[in-house]
């Protein structure tokens, strides 16, 4: 019950009787301010909860103060500017569904799950004429909080069933020399399996293989029966076969699709504004075969914007041949995106449209969406609009070709545009960056690296492309289109997928500031925080011994970005609103926004539709869950072709760097190569070696000594596992004094002491 207050006082905010007001005012408890929470998932900001409350002035104040302290209690997280009870289902999660109570009533797990504990049940709502899922499916589904405390903490309604997938691992079958059958593990914590000669299923050696697990014996290896062979891993692409697999990635097109993609004719003027005599060109990586986006730049001749520029940015129109709820379409949205492999790509679309149909390419007649933006001066975007129309590519460059040209070595293709393309495109981005750097994004120094292959698919190379103007200018473009897109779109109240990307949380930022603490650098508290305030710390280690420590664990105090229909803006780009418009040929996010686009502005056929609209935030969940296995697929094939390529050299040394550090050990990355590895703690010997989590950092309990992450360090490497991607090291560098080590260890020791003085459950020791 909320508490009638009278009279002035100024208390702790957690106290609900501390408000100045008339005596027919009122604070909320705390337990109701939880409860409201948990009740109300889709009206969680502050703003809802304060107006659910009737309060006001500094009544709100002492609400945001309230709310800091819940989450400081681990009793509340922050997401995309919602609050939630912590450990809380999301209201759109994907679920598991394991059993049924003892009234049949289908019961699930969050498939993700953070908080502490076991994970909460979730009781399966199946109306009349819904979606009908079974024991063992995993769902996507709407979860609402119940209030029984004996029964199922929610109640959901399935959205989605995704296909289903069986007990089944991966593995590569293996012969050994005496005949016998061998699996040879693909996951990191897989045992290695016995396959007996009856179990064989066809099996070759170097294949592939699903397997179904038997009972483990008490002796020896576990034994398993092949259920189907996946294919050979003698081929030059069988690398990222295995993550294709494991992350049950599609990549073979029904032929209901690819029979409607043959059938599609090329896109004619019809209503179209005809742009094909503007000198668009497109500039991409030199092996592209997909071009989805092209640009332009010329200065502004208007009187009132001296020094402005014009840019015009055209991206490849797929929804003139990716129609809704077609074959095409329930393909791309199932894919979510194309997946980017070393051997590989995987497309979101078949090949007659990414890299045919739609591609960009040079002297052909291409359907597009263009924006063209007005910039004064300094950078501000003026106006903008957007336009449907035919276009040909002047011209088709590579990166290094086009920053060549500039650089005073053009070329015989380039040479011809220099004056008149280049330069002008140039002139332009100095325009817009000045425009960047008074937005002040987040500004992180972490080079990429990319794989080279031999014609056997097997490592050749690894190396870190430079990072050119030209690079930098195009990233500036698409970020600025992508923007005008969505202030469009907002303009013209027409729903639509923003790309979201929240604050550090409470938790990481509290996090992030003990860390920055244990160098004699600060971080301000603040209700705001902003890129600025990261950036200033990046500038002030820049240069320093600390500073590759410092770029990682600011990296990792920040959220994930995702795709979303509600818009809380883009923290690391520092943008309000932000939407994917420029990359339709691979991500589906960007095709519902070229549609949006064309409903809202009445540019003829391929709208989004009503149905589309109302599916918004499914087709966002499916498509942020895409994107993430896209990148851990994306990684787990670089792990394994690396570890196939250091396979020959056990025993070798190298320079490392600490890229990670837990209570079971150190995991180290080889700079060269972009791998990681792990050096299990009882191997470092000579000290009991302690976790101190605020410093990242494992050290000797006697001597104060120890690792840190983003240390350098030497190895020697130990063991590898190809197959499953994962290497064993051993520290040859010695430990090194840790500052502030036994203060933290201490205090520490301190916290567990005072933990076991308390009545409940002991604190876990560190």
């Amino acid at each position: 019950m909320a508490r009638r207050i009278s009279g002035r006082s100024h208390g702790d905010p957690r106290s609900a009787d501390t408000r100045r007001g008339s005596a027919d005012q009122y604070r909320p408890s705390r337990d109701e301010i939880l409860r409201y929470i948990a009740e109300n998932p889709d009206r969680t900001g502050k703003r809802d909860i304060a107006k659910a409350f009737s309060l006001r002035g500094d009544d709100r104040i002492w609400l945001k103060d309230l709310l800091r302290d819940l989450a400081d209690e681990g009793l509340l997280t922050k997401e995309r500017k919602r609050l939630t009870r912590a450990g809380a289902v999301p209201h759109v999660a994907v679920l598991d569904i394991y059993g049924r109570d003892g009234d049949g009533v289908l019961l699930a797990h969050p498939t993700e799950f953070s908080g502490n504990g076991n994970p909460p049940v979730v009781a399966i709502r199946i109306s009349r004429g819904g979606v009908a899922p079974g024991i063992g499916d995993r769902v996507l589904a709407k979860a609402f909080p119940t209030d029984d405390p004996s029964g199922p903490a929610y109640t959901a309604r399935v959205m989605k069933i995704f296909e289903k997938r069986n007990d089944a691992v991966l593995g590569v079958f293996r012969v050994l020399p005496d005949g016998s059958f061998r699996i040879e593990p693909v996951e990191r914590r897989q045992p290695e399996l016995i396959v007996d000669k009856e179990f064989q299923n066809g099996a070759n050696n170097g294949d592939l293989v699903e397997v179904e697990p038997a009972r483990a014996n008490r002796y020896g290896l576990p034994r398993a029966k092949v259920i189907s062979v996946l294919g050979s891993l003698t081929s030059e692409k069988a690398v990222s076969m295995i993550a294709i697999h494991a992350h049950d990635i599609p990549h073979i097109f029904p032929q209901d699709v690819l029979a409607e993609a043959e059938a599609l004719k090329p896109v004619t003027l019809g209503n179209r504004e005809d742009w094909r005599a503007l000198p668009l060109i497109t500039i991409d990586p030199a092996d592209a075969k997909d071009h989805d986006d092209a640009v332009f730049a010329e200065p502004d001749t208007d009187e009132k914007n001296v020094g402005g520029v014009l840019v015009t940015v055209a991206i490849a129109d797929v929804s003139a041949y990716v129609r809704p709820n077609s074959a095409l379409d329930r393909e791309a949205l199932k894919r979510g995106n194309s997946v980017y492999f070393p051997d590989r790509v995987v497309p979101m679309l078949p090949e007659r449209i990414s890299n045919n149909l739609c591609s960009l390419r040079e002297g052909e007649d291409k359907p597009a969406i263009a924006v063209r933006m007005t910039f004064s001066a300094d950078g501000r975007k003026v106006r903008h609009s957007f336009h449907r129309i035919l276009m040909k590519s002047a011209a088709k460059l590579a990166y290094p070709q086009a920053q060549a040209a500039i650089d005073g070595a053009p070329d015989d293709k380039t040479g011809p545009i220099i004056e008149t393309v280049l330069k002008p495109l140039w002139e332009a981005y100095a325009v817009l960056k000045r425009g960047r750097n008074a937005r002040e994004p987040l500004e992180l120094d972490l080079p990429e690296r990319k794989i080279l292959l031999k014609e056997d698919g097997t490592v050749d190379k690894v190396v870190v492309p430079e990072r050119l103007d030209a690079h930098k200018l195009i990233e500036e473009f698409m970020i600025q289109a992508n923007v005008a897109a969505a202030e469009t779109l907002e303009g013209r109240k027409q729903a639509l997928i923003y790309r979201i990307h929240d604050a550090p949380s409470l938790a990481k930022q509290e996090s992030l500031r003990e860390f920055l603490q244990t160098l004699s650098l600060s971080l301000a508290r603040g209700a705001q925080m902003r890129p600025s305030q990261f950036n200033s710390i990046l500038e002030r280690v820049r240069g320093a011994d600390n500073e590759a420590l410092v770029n990682e664990v600011v990296l990792r105090s920040q959220s994930q970005a995702e795709y979303s229909p509600a818009n809380i803006g883009h923290f690391g780009l520092n943008l309000r609103r932000y939407a994917h418009f420029t990359s339709p040929i691979r991500r589906y996010a960007d095709l519902i926004v070229h549609r949006a686009l064309i409903a809202a502005l009445g540019l003829g056929e391929g709208g989004l539709t009503r149905d589309e609209e109302a599916r918004l935030e499914e087709i966002s969940a499916l498509i942020s869950a895409s994107e993430r296995r896209a990148m851990a697929a994306e990684r787990d094939t670089v792990d394994r072709l690396i570890a196939a390529y250091l396979a020959e050299r056990i025993d070798d040394r190298f320079d490392a760097r600490i890229s990670g550090v837990t209570k079971a050990g150190l995991f180290v990355q080889l700079p060269q190569y972009g791998a990681d590895g792990f050096i299990p703690v009882s191997s470092l010997g000579g000290d009991y070696y302690i976790y101190d989590e605020t410093a990242r950092s494992l050290f000797g309990e006697r001597s104060g000594k120890g690792y840190q992450l983003a240390d350098r360090v030497e190895v020697r490497l130990v063991e590898v596992a190809p197959m499953a991607g994962a290497m064993r090291f051993e520290m040859l560098t010695e430990p090194k004094p840790l500052p502030g080590s036994r203060r933290s260890f201490h205090k520490a020791k301190g916290r567990a002491r005072a933990s076991q003085n308390r009545p409940g459950p002991r604190g876990r020791r560190r």
